[in-house]
């Protein structure tokens, strides 16, 4: 493998090696939100070529046009579906300015693209992973019932995925809550199907049963189990992120970023902030990042000490 984490040099603690990538990642984690914006913003056509831009943009549009529709039949509109462009792209403006919403929807177009990666070089199904289908199986009947349904929500995420969206109701409650905001901000805060519409929503969500919600609940209530989670081979791409969330005590959006190739040093320090021996980080950096490998002396560091250098890391959105 490439070695593109750095090794010291001798004498020097591998805490400061990690502590510099760490502080590198930071940096880039700063810039992606304003550079979203930008580029989700730009008349020009060219830049959409990217799938990740793309893909976020085309869920915002979604989102947005659900929120359209939503208020459309509040007020009792002939054809509440048919709503302008124009409209719509006020609204994704609108939800931009949100930086905990666009980073929850980028975070969704990463898990997707990694899914779809090894799918690709692994055969890792995205829906029905090794894991999912040993609980699925589980004799304790509580376990079964919540693992069908997760394979009930992951298969509506992957097929939504598919077709760049996203359904409101699937949010996390605070990233709804942003959504609901926009449009209010959109409307104008007196609008009155708005509010109606934003009641609705209200009334109708559950976040418990919703894709992220059933899988935390899954993973907290397999207790010591739930390491094993932390194998993406075994768990499939979206226990493993939630598994390494919980974990690491890092926020879903910043353990999926982690999973991207500038930001390898804290996918290290994550792991091994989970109780991961460096072998066992080492076979997922097999199967995530193929040409990388970990630093010298990174056998040494140990969960505590990885924690500690991972909690004065930024956030995500920064």
């Amino acid at each position: 493998m490439t070695e593109v984490l750095h090794s010291p040099v001798a004498g020097e603690p591998i805490e400061n090696v990690l502590r510099a990538e760490l502080a590198h990642g930071d940096a880039m984690i700063g810039t992606i939100i304003p550079i979203m914006r930008h580029l989700l913003a730009s008349d020009d056509h060219s830049v959409f070529s990217e799938e990740i831009v793309a893909r976020t943009r085309s869920m915002l549009e979604d989102v947005a046009r659900q929120l359209l529709i939503a208020r459309g039949e509040a007020g009792n509109v002939p054809d509440p579906r048919e709503i302008g462009a124009e409209d719509i792209a006020a609204l994704v403006h609108s939800l931009c300015t949100d930086p905990l919403l666009l980073a929850h929807v980028h975070a969704l177009a990463l898990e997707f693209q990694l899914s779809e990666r090894l799918h690709g070089r692994l055969a890792l199904d995205p829906v029905l992973s090794p894991m999912l289908q040993a609980l699925i199986a589980s004799t304790d009947a509580q376990i079964a019932t919540s693992a069908m349904n997760l394979l009930a929500a992951q298969t509506r995420f992957v097929q939504s995925q598919r077709r760049m969206q996203l359904s409101l109701l699937e949010l996390p409650a605070d990233v709804l809550h942003a959504a609901l905001i926009a449009l209010r901000q959109h409307c104008g805060p007196s609008d009155e199907p708005a509010m109606i519409a934003e009641k609705k929503f209200c009334e109708t969500y559950d976040e418990a049963r919703t894709r992220l919600g059933l899988m935390t609940r899954l993973i907290l209530g397999m207790g010591g189990g739930a390491q094993a989670a932390l194998s993406v081979e075994h768990a499939g791409v979206a226990l493993f992120l939630t598994a390494l969330s919980i974990a690491a005590g890092q926020d879903r959006a910043l353990a999926t970023l982690a999973t991207n190739e500038g930001q390898v040093a804290r996918l290290a320090l994550a792991l091994s902030a989970s109780g991961m021996k460096a072998s066992t980080v080492e076979q997922q950096f097999v199967t995530l990042h193929p040409d990388i490998s970990l630093p010298t002396g990174f056998e040494d560091l140990g969960p505590d000490r990885a924690a500690a250098i991972l909690s004065h890391g930024a956030g995500y959105p920064a």
